[in-house]
C-alpha cells in the first residue's frame, strides 16, 4: 500500500510540474486601449426605424427595418401586380391538403361514384371495371359537371385576387359563391329546413340566408339520395334477368348450379347491346342539369 501511495504522489507531482513550465512558456501579452483623437470618432449611421403600424405610405416605407418591431409580408412580387411566388406555394399546399374534401362534399363526385358503384354491383362482375377505372371515370365526369362552375370560380375569384383587386377575405367569398349556387340547384327544400331546425335558424328562402354549414349537409343528404333512387333503378332490369334465369333452372331441375353464374352473361349481354355506359352516364350528368 505505501508502494502504490508513494507511486501515485510521484505521479501528482510530475503533473504539477508540467502544468508550470506549460505555464511559463506561453508568452505574456499585454491589452491597451486604442487612443483615438476626436476627429477619428466615426458617427454610427442611423438605421433604426421605429414607427407605428399603419403609418407607411408607400412600399419603400414596407421595405425598412424594424416598423414597429412588426413583421411585415407583402404579397406582390417585384411591382407587377402578381401574387408573390413563396405566398403563391402556401396558398397552393394549402388547396392541395383541402381538395380530397372539397371534391367529395362540394362538387357531384359523390353521386357519380356511387351510381357507378351500383352498376357494377348490378352486374355482378366483382371487381370489372376495377376502383381505379370507377374513380378515374368519376373524377373526369365530375371536372365536365362542374366545367362551367370551376370557370366560374377562376374568372370571379382567382383572376381579380393575382391583379390584386380583391383581398383575401373577398376571394375566398367570391370563389366560393358559385359552389353555392351549384349546390343549391342540388339541394332539395326538405333538407335545409331538417337542419335549419336542428341549427334553430330562420329562413327566408334564399340563398343568401343560407349559411354554409346548413348547405354543405344538406346538399350531400340530396346527393345520397339521388344516387340510391338511380341505383334502383339500374338495378331492376337485373333483377329481372335474375328471377327469369332462376326461374328456368328450378323448371329444369338444376337446383344445385347458381343462377348468377348463368345470369352475368345475359346481363353483360343485354349491358352491350342497350349501350348501357352511354345510358349511365347521360342519365347521371342529365340530372345536374
Amino acid at each position: 500500500m505505501k508502494k502504490k501511495f508513494a507511486v501515485k504522489k510521484i505521479i501528482n507531482i510530475i503533473c504539477l510540474l508540467l502544468m508550470v513550465g506549460i505555464l511559463c512558456v506561453i508568452p505574456q501579452s499585454e491589452v491597451q486601449a486604442a487612443t483615438v483623437d476626436d476627429d477619428q470618432i466615426a458617427v454610427p449611421e442611423e438605421r433604426t426605424y421605429i414607427n407605428e403600424p399603419g403609418s407607411s405610405e408607400s412600399r419603400e416605407d414596407l421595405s425598412r427595418l424594424n416598423i414597429a418591431n412588426n413583421l411585415t409580408v407583402t404579397t406582390y412580387n417585384d411591382g407587377n401586380g402578381e401574387v408573390n411566388a413563396n405566398l403563391r406555394i402556401l396558398l397552393t399546399l394549402t388547396m392541395i391538403a383541402l381538395a380530397p374534401t372539397l371534391l367529395i362534399m362540394l362538387t357531384s363526385f359523390t353521386r357519380v361514384i356511387i351510381v357507378l358503384h351500383f352498376t357494377r354491383a348490378a352486374l355482378n362482375t366483382q371487381t370489372a371495371p376495377p376502383n381505379q377505372v370507377m374513380i378515374g371515370l368519376a373524377l373526369f365526369l365530375t371536372y365536365f359537371i362542374m366545367h362551367p362552375t370551376l370557370t366560374q370560380v377562376y374568372e370571379e375569384a382567382v383572376v381579380p385576387f393575382e391583379e390584386g383587386e380583391l383581398t383575401q377575405e373577398e376571394f375566398l367569398k367570391a370563389g366560393i359563391e358559385p359552389l353555392r349556387e351549384f349546390m343549391y340547384r342540388q339541394t332539395q327544400t326538405r333538407d335545409v329546413k331538417m337542419f335549419l331546425d336542428i341549427s334553430g335558424e330562420e329562413w327566408d328562402g334564399t340563398l343568401e340566408g343560407i349559411s354554409l354549414a346548413v348547405l354543405v349537409p344538406s346538399f350531400i343528404v340530396g346527393e345520397l339520395r339521388m344516387a340510391f333512387m338511380i341505383g334502383f333503378v339500374i338495378y331492376i332490369p337485373f333483377i329481372v334477368i335474375d328471377m327469369v334465369v332462376a326461374s328456368t333452372l328450378m323448371s329444369m331441375g338444376m337446383m344445385m348450379l347458381p343462377p348468377t353464374t348463368i345470369s352475368m352473361p345475359f346481363k353483360i349481354l343485354l349491358f352491350v347491346l342497350a349501350d348501357g355506359w352511354n345510358l349511365i352516364i347521360m342519365g347521371t350528368i342529365s340530372t345536374f342539369y
